[in-house]
């Protein structure tokens, strides 16, 4: 009798697992109808980012980086995506559990809604938040009445503004990661006693921890970039709300260079920030 090879591994639709079970590459030279296309779709998203260090004034750089306005506009804007990343944490890792964890009716339809952000104009969420936050709005009468908080046309109004815009973002990314998480070890640590709060901050938290940590990454790298809705809701009011979007809007009108520069320190900390932990907690193994 003929000794039998030993099958390879068996994907989960019973066959033995190939390429596209695995992960891995596929051999060969691949069709120059997929290459051609996708090449030009690389050079339509890196030429334009080349032609900013083309044209960037290198020798004026440093000098054009130390002005008061261009290092307020970029503290400003660090902060404000910073804090606007925590607020969304704090309400986007509940809110993604919810609607990842727990079955009610409509889930459906509170998804989408979540997911708008991701679709809608800046500026008409701007807008919305004016109606609803604005001194005269919905909530902004009784948030001023009763607590004299005032957001529009503030450093608060900023941060609301990105993490409205932000927080979409995050959520997906976390919901992404709770639905690919084994509920297994969650069951087994609810059988041993512990209560769903502990199961989340002992068990599930750490399972999913790093779509969490790049949901905030895109999170934040989305704060930092927010134009649209934070001029409609916050203003232009420099070192209170002209983060290094609007401070460049404003420089493009004026003098371009200055507005190169500060889009390539835009593009500087987008990159190192995006490209220093994509590997570590985004990329597959």
């Amino acid at each position: 009798m003929s000794r039998s090879t030993r099958p390879g591994p068996a994907d989960p639709r019973g066959g033995p697992a190939g390429p596209a079970a695995t992960g891995r590459e596929v051999s060969g030279r691949p069709p120059w109808m997929l290459v051609v296309p996708a090449l030009a779709g690389l050079a339509f998203l890196v030429l334009p980012l080349a032609g900013l260090l083309v044209r960037a004034p290198w020798s004026t750089l440093l000098q054009r980086l130390a002005e008061p306005q261009v290092l307020e506009a970029l503290r400003l804007s660090l902060l404000c995506a910073t804090v606007a990343t925590a607020f969304c944490l704090l309400l986007g890792v509940p809110l993604a559990w919810l609607l990842a964890r727990v079955s009610f009716p409509g889930r459906r339809l509170v998804r989408a809604l979540v997911t708008v952000p991701l679709v809608l104009p800046p500026v008409v969420g701007g807008v919305a938040l004016l109606l609803v936050l604005g001194r005269r709005g919905l909530a902004g009468q009784w948030l001023e009445a009763t607590f004299g908080v005032t957001l529009p046309f503030t450093t608060a109004g900023v941060i609301a503004a990105e993490a409205f815009v932000a927080m979409p973002f995050l959520v997906i990314s976390v919901e992404g990661a709770l639905r690919g998480a084994d509920q297994r070890f969650e069951e087994a640590a609810a059988t041993l006693g512990a209560s769903r709060w502990t199961v989340f901050r002992r068990v599930t938290l750490p399972m999913v921890m790093p779509g969490v940590v790049a949901g905030a990454v895109l999170c934040w790298a989305r704060a930092l970039g927010e134009f649209g809705a934070t001029i409609t809701f916050a203003g232009n009011f420099p070192g209170t709300t002209r983060t290094m979007p609007l401070a460049v809007y404003l420089a493009l009108e004026t003098e371009p260079e200055a507005a190169i520069v500060l889009s390539l320190v835009l593009l500087a900390v987008s990159v190192v920030i995006l490209a220093s932990l994509r590997d570590r907690w985004v990329s597959a193994p």
